[in-house]
């Protein structure tokens, strides 16, 4: 029997040795061992040379998404590809900074510089020949490279709020008193002045000139008041009456009593019309019903001189001579808000049509701010001292801007962004207290009256967004000619 030992050295010198495996009992190195190994580790080495590039048309991938350091650009990062520099080196914040743009952004073009102005490079780490793209495509808001660093948003040119009026009214017995309301522009764009003891009416489409009534020598006009929807306007006299008329028939349907003197302020609710009186009054009344008034509010020690309803028609704001400004709502007889900061006759109310509750008032000559509320918390919410008696304010429906007249001394007519209250314009022409104010139904126009015996037209707000046209009486020729 032969030597198990001599067989194998007889094998060892027949043959070169080969590496053996640790391998379990069950399995011959046979089963496993590789014909050709040097040749096939030549081949593997290739692969996975990044050096190596056998078809330089084809691009190649690293096997199961190994990153491919052959294009990647160290000295960029301040990374050296040598084991010993990266392991004596610790990546900095600088360095996270820049591998996380370069994640985020992709590769850059060779040519170009970034947005930040730094050179052009490649990924540190790839898994294939990345498709270079702009930029341009990544960012939400595009880049200005006219300035490197700096990505802009479009800017919208600030609106131009013409200076001076485009049409002029003479408007004979206009009369110069702070507590009377004169002028009123209808949903039907007709406008009603109070001239004297005789009420006008002008039609803003045809330029056209109507004379509605004459109170005669005995009594004059106080106050009127375009109904919401229609063609009925309320005008308050001297003797404490109000008289409703139809506009269209020039005919007049009833005549309500019950205050003692003046009536200086009206504001209509649908078929509901609030009428403020000398007497300290405000009556409430329907006018489908046969009673002159429904409820009378009592709380004003002095005239009452500014009246206004809310978009909603549920809360009614009034303005007196004894400087406060009271909030009623449609069923109390006595004021749910009673607001006492301003120092001088509150007339200036208005209400905001973009937020509910929101409320703006004005104080005469010794306040000269404009004051806002908010009515549904209660709260006082701001302040600004405009330098003049403030007469009228009015808020636009188009833009959240507002407008305010002002009398002693200056005479003005300024246009508000809120809630900056930043000044967009400030008009003049008038050379008399700015008494009057009224807006045009599309928004865009206000017309205001003067002891000057002037109605001035501007165009101070822009149109709504769905329309693009210009409102009828924006289109009127500049002239200036008589009301009456």
């Amino acid at each position: 029997m032969d030597d198990p030992t001599t067989v194998s050295n007889q094998r060892n010198q027949s043959a070169p040795e080969t590496p053996r495996l640790n391998l379990p009992a069950r399995m011959s190195d046979s089963s496993v061992y590789l014909e050709n190994l040097p040749s096939r580790t030549m081949h593997i080495n290739r692969l996975i040379n990044s050096n190596y590039n056998g078809s330089p048309s084809r691009t190649i991938y690293s096997d199961r998404f190994i990153p491919s350091r052959s294009g990647s650009n160290f000295a960029l990062f301040d990374i050296s590809n040598s084991p010993t520099s990266a392991e004596g080196k610790e990546d900095g914040s600088g360095t996270y900074n820049s591998l996380l743009r370069a994640a985020l952004f992709g590769p850059y073009t060779p040519d170009k510089k970034d947005s930040l102005g730094s050179p052009a490079c490649r990924n540190i780490f790839r898994y294939k020949t990345e498709t270079k793209r702009s930029l341009h495509s990544l960012s939400p808001f595009g880049l200005d490279e006219s300035v490197p660093g700096i990505i802009h948003s479009p800017v919208k040119a600030p609106r131009k709020v013409p200076r001076s009026p485009y049409k002029v009214l003479d408007a004979p017995a206009l009369q110069d008193d702070f507590y009377l309301n004169l002028v009123d522009w209808s949903s039907n764009n007709v406008l009603a002045v109070g001239l004297g003891n005789c009420v006008y009416l002008w039609n803003a489409c045809s330029s056209k000139v109507t004379k509605l009534c004459d109170l005669g020598i005995d009594d004059s006009v106080c106050s009127v008041g375009w109904a919401q929807r229609g063609t009925h306007l309320a005008v308050g006299t001297s003797n404490g009456k109000v008289q409703i008329w139809d506009a269209s028939r020039c005919r007049r349907i009833r005549t309500m009593e019950g205050h003692r003197l003046r009536v200086g302020a009206l504001a209509w609710s649908s078929s509901l019309l609030s009428s403020g009186s000398r007497d300290k009054s405000i009556l409430q009344r329907d006018i489908r019903v046969q009673d002159d008034f429904a409820s009378k509010l009592s709380g004003h020690k002095s005239e009452v001189c500014g009246l206004k309803w809310s978009y909603d028609n549920r809360e009614l704001a009034s303005g007196g001579n004894d400087n406060k400004l009271f909030v009623w709502n449609q069923h109390s007889t006595q004021p749910v808000l009673k607001y006492c900061d301003h120092t001088a006759a509150v007339k200036a109310i208005a209400w905001s049509p973009h937020l509910h509750g929101l409320l703006a008032s004005g104080g005469g000559t010794a306040d000269r701010c404009i004051r806002f509320w908010n009515t549904t918390t209660n709260a006082h919410l701001s302040c600004m001292d405009t330098g003049s008696q403030v007469c009228n304010l009015v808020w636009s429906k188009n833009v959240n801007e507002l407008v305010s007249t002002h009398g002693y001394s200056q005479n003005q007519i300024i246009v508000w962004r809120y809630p900056t209250m930043s000044k967009l314009a400030t008009l003049t022409g008038h050379t008399y207290r700015v008494l009057y104010l009224a807006i045009s139904p599309d928004g865009q126009t206000i017309v205001t009256g003067a002891g000057d015996e002037t109605l001035r037209f501007w165009n101070v707000f822009p149109s709504p967004k769905s329309q693009n046209t210009d409102s009828e009486i924006g289109a009127s020729s500049l002239g200036r000619t008589t009301i009456r």
